[in-house]
Order: C-alpha cells, then structure tokens, then sequence
C-alpha cells in the first residue's frame, strides 16, 4: 500500500512550483506579498483549489483575487511545462482565512487570561 495518494504528490509539487514561480516570475503588484498556503487536489487530478494567504489587509485578497485570475493562464501554462503532467488540472484560486481565524482566537485567549489576572488579584483596602 502507497503511503500518500498520488493527489497528495502532485499537490505538493504544485504548491512547491507555483510558490517559486510567484516569487521569482509574476511581476504583478498585486501577488507580491501573497503565500502559498496549501493545494488541494481532486483525486482525479482535474481540479487544483489553491489557497493563499496575505499579511493583514482585507481590500488586498480580493486585488491578489483579481492577479491571480489574470496570471491564470500564464500560471497554468508554466506549471504544465514544469511537472510534466498529462492532463494540467483546472486552477482555483481561495483565500485561506484559517490564519485570520488563529489570530483572532489567539487575541481571544490572551484577552481571557489578562481579564483572569486581573479579576483574581487580591483587593488592598
């Protein structure tokens, strides 16, 4: 038995390759600072989600939204060159808010334990 699907595989050598090619090859301002957070691959390999994450700015997921539609194409074209694939999967871009969702919680957590430090201190009177 295989320890990793062939969809797990080619997933990461997905994300492998389109994360060099938007640091080194798409010039668009608007992908500039977006990251690569994971690809998801259908098990037949037709269907690439690729989800990507940006540092703290609401109005830039949906310009980076726009680029990555854009550079679609020549993304599309790239990665095919480079793995080698029969069939070059569709590409679907989402924003990956499970980063946004950890910080929040973490800034939930932190106000709870400055709200029980203060509520257990001893009252001086």
């Amino acid at each position: 038995m295989k320890p990793f699907k062939r969809a797990d595989r080619v997933s990461g050598q997905v994300q492998r390759a389109l994360s060099e090619l938007l640091h080194k090859r798409i010039r668009d301002p608007r992908l500039k600072e977006a990251t690569i957070s994971e690809v998801k691959m259908s098990p037949d390999l037709k269907l690439a989600k690729i989800y990507y994450t940006l540092p703290d700015r609401e109005k830039a997921r949906d310009d980076a939204l726009a680029g990555f539609k854009s550079a679609s194409g020549f993304v599309k074209r790239t990665l095919a060159r480079e793995l080698g694939l029969r069939y070059m999967p569709d590409l679907k871009f989402y924003y990956d808010d499970s980063f946004d969702y950890g910080a929040k919680m973490d800034s939930l957590i932190r106000s709870l334990h400055k709200e029980d430090e203060t509520d257990n201190q001893p009252s001086e009177k």
